[in-house]
């Protein structure tokens, strides 16, 4: 069972739901993953909490949801895991669940990319904080790319960023190899949604022989999170894998909502298919 932890790790807030996104690459032995998966299933249960958590032997990722104090014992237990006391985390709020179940799975990566040389625990591009981001996709020898699915940059990304046009993640390298050369492209900066896509992609890069390559540190999140609205460079929204659908600046809930009938995000006054009603939830997935 989870304990009352002494440490305090977010502030309280007076919203009814807790949203925590966190991930980390280290390297957990295979063969201790399934005793992990079983011991986090059980605790985060206990409390209440849901959400999707993510093991592999390449480490760690998930976005969970519970109440003030189930998010904070719960993030005090992920930071007792192997090499995990450092891990980071952002932080949200919803007046309304943002998750129906728990999920705890095991996978072969935390993040697919299906190329196994990939290992973001050994090499990965050059962290930029959110204050300095802004100027260093402004300069001109910068190729900025957002490594996001293709239905999540539409309702939201970077002003002059590279749209990959992809479906998953795992066609990233397809698109590298055909669009991206290390003797042309010597500066490249990427971002995602919290950061994991665009560090596993800065790794792909090095591999490649690119040599200048950038990620965004905490991702969008920690963007809209630390940018005032008034300074930044974000045009839209930015989509969630959450009830939420999207997100704005300072990591408000968004003005969009899930089709389930044409699997895709709906902002309101849009008409998308004839059974879909922006005002009843029932009919949301």
């Amino acid at each position: 069972m989870i304990q009352d932890p002494t440490l305090k790790i977010i502030e309280p807030n007076n919203a009814p739901f807790v949203i925590a996104a966190f991930y980390k690459f280290t390297n957990f032995s295979p063969n201790r993953l399934e005793a992990i998966r079983s011991h986090l299933k059980e605790d985060f249960s206990a409390v209440g909490i849901k959400g999707t958590l993510l093991l592999a032997p390449e480490g760690v990722n998930g976005t969970i949801a519970g109440s003030y104090h189930a998010i904070n014992s719960a993030l005090n237990v992920i930071k007792q895991l192997p090499d995990c006391s450092d891990i980071n985390h952002f932080i949200s709020y919803a007046l309304e669940p943002p998750f129906q179940k728990l999920k705890v799975r095991l996978k072969t990566e935390i993040v697919r990319m299906a190329i196994p040389t990939v290992n973001p625990n050994q090499v990965v591009g050059t962290y930029v904080d959110p204050k300095d981001w802004n100027r260093l996709i402004s300069e001109s020898d910068i190729i900025t790319i957002d490594t996001r699915n293709d239905y999540e940059v539409e309702i939201g990304t970077f002003k002059g960023s590279i749209n990959p046009r992809t479906e998953a993640f795992r066609q990233f390298p397809s698109w590298v190899k055909t669009n991206l050369n290390p003797l042309k492209n010597r500066r490249v900066a990427m971002f995602c949604t919290g950061g994991i896509r665009c560090e596993k992609g800065t790794a792909y890069l090095k591999e490649q022989g690119f040599e200048e390559v950038y990620h965004l540190k905490g991702g969008i999140l920690n963007y809209l999170k630390t940018i005032p609205e008034s300074e930044s460079l974000w045009q839209g929204e930015c989509f969630v894998f959450d009830d939420r659908v999207s997100i704005k600046h300072n990591l408000n809930v968004g003005s969009y909502k899930w089709c389930p009938t044409c699997d895709a995000p709906v902002q309101h006054g849009q008409v998308c298919c004839p059974t879909y009603d922006f005002g009843d939830d029932k009919k949301l997935g």
